[in-house]
């Protein structure tokens, strides 16, 4: 696996990726705020095809906008990221689908839950994203057209767009080609 914008302090064990995110970092493009960032950290690998992703998040999420979950991305101007964004003190599964242009879905948590599962699975050109409170029962957020290029990276990600950074940790992450 390969890092683009490695971040301040990370660490691999047995099944475990521990990350402390760097301040004012993020991905997004251009809508509603009207600005560029890439600097969020992604830890991937390429994968050829169809696949299935997924991995149990758990973060210590602090400030607005504090993130962390999977990432599919193709370069700058053709991502998805997946997973929690942390919003007015609420933990939202959230899903950015950014084809040149960035768009946000949420869905608010009834009590922040102190970890969550997240997968993504790619068919063709289309990428469903589903997340779990126990890691048995999916639902589903997106499902979003991404790209027709063949090889994606994919992988974890995390940021905190207004924070100074927090702690994080994924567990189980797996990629599976079918």
């Amino acid at each position: 696996m390969k890092w683009y914008n490695e971040p301040p302090v990370w660490k691999m064990q047995d099944e475990a990726i521990s990350i402390t995110s760097g301040a004012k970092t993020d991905f997004w493009r251009e809508t509603h705020y009207g600005f560029i960032r890439d600097n969020g950290h992604f830890l991937y690998q390429q994968i050829n095809g169809d696949f299935v992703g997924e991995v149990k998040v758990s973060g210590q999420y602090q400030d607005l906008y504090d993130q962390a979950g999977l990432m599919v991305r193709l370069d700058e101007l053709y991502w998805l990221k997946c997973g929690i964004e942390f919003v007015d003190g609420v933990q939202q599964v959230s899903a950015v689908v950014t084809r040149q242009y960035s768009d946000w879905s949420v869905v608010p948590m009834p009590q922040n839950p102190s970890a969550i599962w997240i997968r993504v699975t790619r068919r063709g050109t289309a990428i469903e994203v589903q997340y779990s409170l126990d890691g048995t029962e999916y639902t589903m957020l997106r499902l979003a057209y991404l790209t027709a290029v063949e090889t994606v990276s994919v992988g974890v990600m995390c940021a905190s767009p207004d924070g100074k950074g927090f702690s994080m940790k994924f567990e189980k992450f797996q990629i599976r080609s079918f």
